[in-house]
Parts: C-alpha cells; structure tokens; sequence
C-alpha cells in the first residue's frame, strides 16, 4: 500500500486529474505509436476505473470519435465514453458492443482485461492468455483493415504461442513495455497492426 501511495505515477495522476496511473502507459505508446487520432472508433476492454478510456476520449475528440468501454466492474461516467458493464466473455455482452458500433468498423481495440487472480501463477496465466485470446478474436472481426490491437500480457505458459497468433493476424507486431509499469512487474504490452 505504501509502495503504490508513493508512486510517481500514481501521485501525478492524481495531480493531473486521470483516474489511474495506466492513463501514463497508454500515453506513452500512443506518443510513440500514433493510435488514438481525432474522429476514430476505440474500444476499450477492462476499462475500469478508466485511465485508458479517459486519455482515449481526450485524443480521439468529440467530432466523430467514439469511445465504448466495457468492463465486470461498474466504471464512473466520463465524457464521451459509452460503458457497458457486463462480462466480454457473454454473448448477450458482446451484442450490446456491437449494438454500440452499429455496424462501425474499429481503428483501435485496446484490452487491459485481468481476471481475479488466484495466487496459482498456472492458473492466472492461463486465465489472463484467454482474455487476450477474446481481445484478439473481437479485433480479427471489427478492427478495420489498417487497425491495431493493443493488448496486456505477462511472459509465461502460452505467451509464444499468442505471439504466433498476434503475429498471424497482424502485419506488424512489436513489444512495449512502457516506463509506468512498474519495474517488478511481468505484464508487457503486445501492439498488432493492420490486419492480414
């Protein structure tokens, strides 16, 4: 608890107003990448409390840009986010996502999805590559051709093979590991893009 009150990032969030030190992560790979531009479709999966959706809305602009987060947990409203609350793994779910779209293709799914962990390191890893498997699923159907999929991973059991599955899917690939995430941290962050 001390560690995270002390963080640097955590304290300039709060400072700058985003609802989660993650708001810092994605800011550095959209400055590097180029992801979020004004008027684009995003959709953000495991968006509670909503540091990505937020820094999100703020670069794809009200004129045209449309923001739809999903998450488990209930997520407080921002401005120019449409949330739906539900499980992405449901059926009913994922038709409300598309309901929202309305037939709109998406420049950008971004999936920071983590389940409740366990403490069993096998368990976790196998539940966390099958959030990143359904983030890939839903971006080989409503990503647009030029699209990118930006998804959370930790190296481990199957990380190999969703790389093959990444790597498969899109024509570029490449790793980030952004200065907010903490140093002892094994997440890493894949970023697919244009689809094959």
């Amino acid at each position: 608890m001390r560690e995270h009150v002390n963080d640097t990032y955590v304290q300039l969030a709060r400072k700058e107003g985003w609802r989660s030190r993650a708001a810092f992560k994605l800011m550095e790979i959209d400055d590097k990448d180029k992801l979020l531009t004004r008027g684009e479709v995003v959709v953000d999966l495991g968006a509670t409390p909503g540091g990505w959706s937020q820094v999100a809305a703020k670069r794809v602009g009200d004129g045209g840009g449309l923001v739809i987060a999903l998450d488990l947990i209930e997520m407080e409203p921002l401005h120019n986010v449409d949330f739906i609350q539900g499980d992405f793994r449901e059926d009913d779910v994922l038709k409300q996502l598309e309901e929202k779209l309305a037939n709109r293709k998406v420049g950008l799914v971004m999936s920071d999805m983590a389940p409740n962990m366990s403490g069993v390191p096998l368990v976790d890893q196998a539940r966390i590559m099958y959030l990143a498997e359904l983030g890939l699923e839903f971006s080989r159907v409503h990503l647009k051709p030029d699209g990118a999929f930006l998804v959370k991973v930790f190296q481990g059991t199957d990380y190999e093979n969703f790389l093959r599955a990444m790597r498969e899917t899109f024509k570029t690939v490449v790793v980030r590991k952004p200065d907010a995430s903490r140093d002892r941290s094994a997440e890493l962050y894949l970023l697919g893009r244009v689809l094959r």
